[in-house]
């Protein structure tokens, strides 16, 4: 059974800007049409005894061809993005089975430790991994390394017991002086279960129910050969 996706998973960041999507089609539409109707309005209101200058009026309409033709483009380029999205998806089917590395939660099944790939910043002089749980309720907080050196988390809390299994967010915090200069999500691994258009994007539904673009993916292996 197929499940709806609500949203692309985001990765925690505060060095991360977000995009805004795009209304620039929208926009042009709304002003097509008050454009239309301002010239209806105005050739029906105009005075008879001082009807509107003809050069003025050829103009107008020369621009009311202009915005339609730019809408008409519009919609023709939405279409070609729509295409281009699902011949992307068409192409990325064989990722499915597979394991990808990107910044996303990992499924912890209880037993095997997690691997995770941080990237402090350089400069940091303290870095800590924090676990935090589906809720987003830390479970643990690890001092690491200040390297890039990947990282096995053993599945275990602050007091050393083994958690439940489930989805687990890794967040990389530096720090400078004792003041946090960076946290992001550290990528790990986590298996292709399916591939879907998601708007004009094309996303990776992983085993953990995430939904990730197929753009913020840095690796891939075959889970049987464990080979990058």
């Amino acid at each position: 059974m197929t499940s709806e996706v609500s949203s692309v998973f985001t990765p925690t960041s505060t060095g991360a800007n977000s995009s805004p999507a795009s209304t620039g089609g929208t926009n042009l539409t709304s002003d097509f049409d008050t454009f239309i109707k301002l010239l209806t309005a105005q050739a029906q209101y105009q005075d008879p005894l001082e009807p509107m200058d003809n050069t003025e009026y050829a103009s107008q309409l020369a621009e009311f061809s202009m915005v339609e033709q730019q809408v008409l483009t519009n919609t023709n380029l939405s279409t070609v993005h729509e295409q281009l999205g699902l011949g992307n998806m068409a192409s990325l089917t064989g990722w499915v089975g597979m394991e990808v590395r990107a910044p996303a939660p990992a499924q912890f099944d209880g037993t095997n430790p997690v691997n995770v790939a941080p990237n402090p910043a350089a400069r940091a002089d303290e870095v800590n991994l924090i676990v935090r749980d589906s809720d987003g309720n830390e479970v643990n907080r690890i001092s690491l390394p200040i390297s890039a050196d990947p990282y096995n988390w053993d599945g275990t809390n602050q007091e050393g017991d083994t958690v439940a299994p489930g989805a687990y967010t890794f967040i990389v915090e530096s720090k400078i002086d004792g003041e946090v200069v960076l946290a992001e999500t550290a990528e790990v691994y986590t298996d292709v279960t399916e591939t879907r258009m998601q708007g004009s994007d094309v996303v990776l539904i992983t085993e953990t129910g995430t939904a990730i673009l197929a753009s913020s993916v840095t690796a891939l292996r075959d889970p049987n050969t464990e080979e990058a």
